[in-house]
């Protein structure tokens, strides 16, 4: 036979379980909140547009128009040298970090690759960081095309 203190014992612990559900389901929902980066961005210098999608926890991006020849002349792999830009994965920011995202960026200028960051400066401009070691950045403030 169940007594009345082993019901509201139990009453008391769905709560606990619904009460730490919500809280873990909402503090999830609040770092997710920001404004969505997906859209066409232009770079720093107006040589390329990139087009920033969402992917997996965070945003990739893929060049979408490039000015000069549009080759990755510098690959260092020399069967890609050749190949057009447009298309290209330059970025993936996948890993959700303070107030951006943490990733590698692809540098079709010199043909390498660094640890790099996306974070949203407001609804239509973002910083993208790329770095060598964590110390030496290079920062570029890309616009939202509209």
């Amino acid at each position: 036979m169940t007594t009345p203190r082993a019901i509201r014992s139990r009453h008391f612990l769905k709560q606990a379980l619904a009460a730490g559900l919500l809280a873990a389901t909402t503090g999830h929902a609040l770092a997710q909140k920001g404004p969505d980066l997906s859209g066409l961005w232009q770079t720093e210098t107006a040589g390329s547009t990139v087009r920033i999608t969402r992917c997996g926890g965070g945003y990739c991006g893929t060049i979408a128009s490039t000015a000069g020849s549009g080759l990755d002349a510098q690959n260092p792999d020399p069967a890609l040298r050749n190949r057009k830009l447009v298309g290209v994965q330059i970025m993936q920011a996948g890993t959700p970090s303070g107030a951006g995202f943490e990733g590698s960026l692809y540098n079709p200028k010199d043909g390498k690759t660094y640890a790099g960051s996306l974070t949203p400066k407001g609804p239509d401009t973002v910083e993208v960081a790329g770095c060598v070691f964590s110390v030496l950045c290079k920062r570029q403030t890309w616009r939202r095309v509209r």
